[in-house]
């Protein structure tokens, strides 16, 4: 379930079962079957535009702020730190090439393959977060305050 607003949609722990399970180990497949969680082999996500949203000289801190995305980097990291049996796809440059490896190989990607998106997804939630904290830093906190009536 999620919260008004679309938020939380994805932090549920059954989804995070599913990418970070060593399904080869026979714990984690009884853990898996007692929660009834799937395993997942693959995230396929792009992260809100943060750096986009900033770069318009009209933006707010409130739009900055609503769109620093949580679940979509969880979910990447999650996935990346289990290159062994998951694959986390973050760029959409590499669509069309994971497809037709997954059409070559029956549905499956080579190791090789899910530690190069590994790679390039823990390289993509890095620079998210230096945009956003780059951000944070151009900005005072009194400044910030101006957006918001209710905070003091």
């Amino acid at each position: 379930p999620e919260m008004q607003g679309g938020l939380v949609k994805t932090l549920d722990f059954k989804i995070y079962l599913g990418l970070l399970s060593e399904t080869y180990n026979p714990a984690h497949a009884q853990d898996l079957a007692r929660l009834e969680a799937s395993k997942l082999d693959m995230v396929v996500t792009n992260l809100y535009p943060f750096s986009k949203t900033v770069a318009a000289p009209t933006a707010t801190p409130e739009q900055a702020r609503a769109n620093i995305d949580i679940g979509g980097p969880c979910m990447l990291r999650a996935a990346a730190k289990n290159f062994l049996r998951v694959a986390a796809l973050s760029d959409p440059v590499d669509y069309a090439r994971i497809l037709a490896e997954l059409k070559q190989g029956d549905g499956s990607l080579t190791l090789n393959t899910r530690f190069e998106l590994a790679q390039k997804a823990f390289a993509h939630t890095a620079a998210y977060d230096t945009a956003i904290a780059a951000y944070l830093a151009g900005r005072t906190a009194s400044a910030v305050r101006q957006c918001y009536k209710i905070m003091n």
